[in-house]
């Protein structure tokens, strides 16, 4: 996470997911202390090679408001199937998540 902003909070239906075919959805849950930080994802070096190996992608942590309450996430559309590094900051990974086309996989983020 390189960065924080402000954000409004997000209602339900405000996002919409690409998913299908090659492409998958990531949904990182996070703890209200990351809210306004922008997290990176990159793909895992070990599993693709290519111009988007090393190619970065970040998404804010929102509160998103639903009919069962509150919670914190960074929401990733139309991210093509692979496994991915998520980054603590711009030097430390927090963990790896497989995105498989046509899924939405999770992963937990909390503040250290």
């Amino acid at each position: 996470m390189s960065h924080q902003h402000a954000a409004g909070a997000t209602g339900a239906g405000s996002v919409i997911l690409e998913l299908g075919g090659d492409v998958g959805v990531l949904i990182l849950d996070a703890t209200a202390a990351l809210l306004g930080h922008e997290i990176e994802i990159s793909p895992d070096g070990g599993s693709g090679s290519g111009p988007e190996a090393g190619h970065r992608t970040h998404s804010m942590v929102r509160e998103r408001v639903t009919g069962s309450g509150t919670s914190y996430a960074a929401v990733y559309p139309g991210v093509p199937a692979g496994r991915y590094i998520v980054w603590r900051d711009a030097d430390t990974p927090a963990g790896t998540v497989t995105i498989v086309g046509g899924e939405v996989a999770r992963f937990w983020l909390a503040a250290t």
